[in-house]
């Protein structure tokens, strides 16, 4: 796990892990029941307090994105968690928007888009 802070971000220090946390899980960065560094080490790493990791990782497990297990740290939730199921799906979504976008731009029949979308989906399954 990678974590940049700056200083001169607007967010706060933890919000600023929480969202590489986030970014990393939803990406396929951090997998699927992969062990987080814990509270201390990842203090210790970044230079700042524990209560502050301890926030980051205890919003992140409030929005459903991390677990804890006692006595063993903190794991990355499983992909078929409904919150992180639902951000994929709002990527999948935005997407799919800026492809609407782009094929209006060069006159894309609707047709035409929806055969393209099936030709990749082939592909991608070959």
């Amino acid at each position: 796990m990678h974590i940049v802070i700056s200083n001169s971000s607007e967010l706060p220090i933890y919000a600023q892990i929480k969202e590489q946390v986030k970014e990393q899980i939803l990406s396929g960065e951090l997998t699927e029941n992969e062990a987080l560094p814990s509270l201390r080490h990842l203090a210790k790493d970044l230079k700042i307090s524990v209560l502050t990791t301890t926030r980051a990782y205890n919003e992140l497990e409030g929005e459903g994105f991390i677990t804890s297990r006692q006595g063993k740290g903190f794991f990355v939730m499983s992909s078929s968690s409904n919150l992180i199921r639902e951000q994929l799906i709002k990527e999948v979504e935005e997407n799919l928007n800026n492809a609407i976008s782009a094929a209006q731009r060069v006159s894309m029949s609707d047709k035409e888009l929806i055969n393209l979308l099936q030709l990749l989906l082939e592909v991608d399954h070959e």
